[in-house]
């Protein structure tokens, strides 16, 4: 009798989840470059003949309270929420990453120094830091960004002192301790390579939070200020005008969730793709 192997065939629901969530993702970024030198209209100026224009082959998005078309607003609106989210990151990581090597490298007084820092910081969110800044400065997209990537320090530090104190006991670390390697060389060469999908998974699920972010301190006035066009900004000016102009808070809106949910799914398809102990189906 003839013995017939039969490999069971890998779920590509989660593939198709990471697809989606790159092309969705695509879409928003490459708005975002083209709104650098084009928009189907312009923003700054007011058209009263063409307020409250609704949804059409004019206007896609329809048009607002002062004739601005939405979908022009939407589309410098995600380069407002993609470059205030991806420096707030940056900040995030440049200053966290290094932190929670060190944190875990030299552990003792250092360690709980940095740690106790970092609960400090969680102590106050990123909108408390906002007003905070703004009752000083005055809000802008600039102390947004500040507020945001404050915040993620302890985060990304808690995430690499984590993921690096399980690795130093590892015998390759053993190894190169032997080898008279000293703690800044072994955390850079060993620790952070071995760390580094961990912490590309968790600035993807950074950035979509930061993008929720930006748009609450818009929404609240504490973030992009008129007349620069913002997704938390659309829906704070239209929120009075839902019953007889819906699409002016349903566009903006809808594009914060499909980011958010896209950026999601980009990092769920990393997570599996960039760790070692999994196998992924391309």
């Amino acid at each position: 009798m003839t013995n017939v192997s039969i490999t069971p065939a890998k779920s590509t629901t989660k593939n198709v989840g990471f697809r989606f969530g790159v092309g969705v993702s695509a879409i928003f970024i490459a708005a975002a470059l083209i709104s650098n030198f084009w928009t189907p209209y312009t923003v700054d100026g007011f058209k009263i003949a063409e307020r409250f224009a609704s949804p059409s082959f004019a206007h896609w998005f329809g048009a607002n309270h002062l004739g601005r078309d939405v979908l022009s607003m939407i589309m410098i609106g995600a380069r407002i929420s993609i470059g205030v989210a991806a420096t707030a990151i940056f900040i995030g990581m440049t200053i966290g990453v290094p932190l929670g090597l060190f944190a875990a490298a030299y552990g003792g007084i250092v360690d709980g120094f940095i740690m106790r820092a970092g609960d400090l910081v969680f102590a106050f969110p990123a909108i408390l830091l906002a007003i905070l800044i703004a009752a000083v400065y005055g809000p802008s997209a600039m102390n947004a960004v500040i507020a945001i990537g404050v915040f993620n320090i302890p985060v990304f530090a808690r995430v690499t002192r984590g993921a690096a104190l399980s690795l130093w006991k590892r015998d390759y670390i053993l190894a190169a301790r032997m080898a008279d390697r000293n703690r800044v060389q072994i955390s850079i060469e060993h620790i952070l390579p071995n760390i580094s999908h961990l912490l590309i998974v968790q600035g993807t699920v950074q950035f979509s939070l930061a993008i929720l972010a930006e748009a609450g301190l818009s929404y609240v006035g504490l973030g992009v200020q008129s007349p620069t066009p913002s997704w938390g900004r659309m829906l704070a000016e239209s929120q009075t005008m839902i019953s007889f102009a819906p699409w002016l808070v349903i566009f903006p809106g809808l594009a914060i969730f499909l980011f958010v949910i896209a950026l999601n799914l980009v990092g769920d398809g990393l997570n599996k793709r960039l760790d070692p102990r999994e196998k992924w189906l391309v």
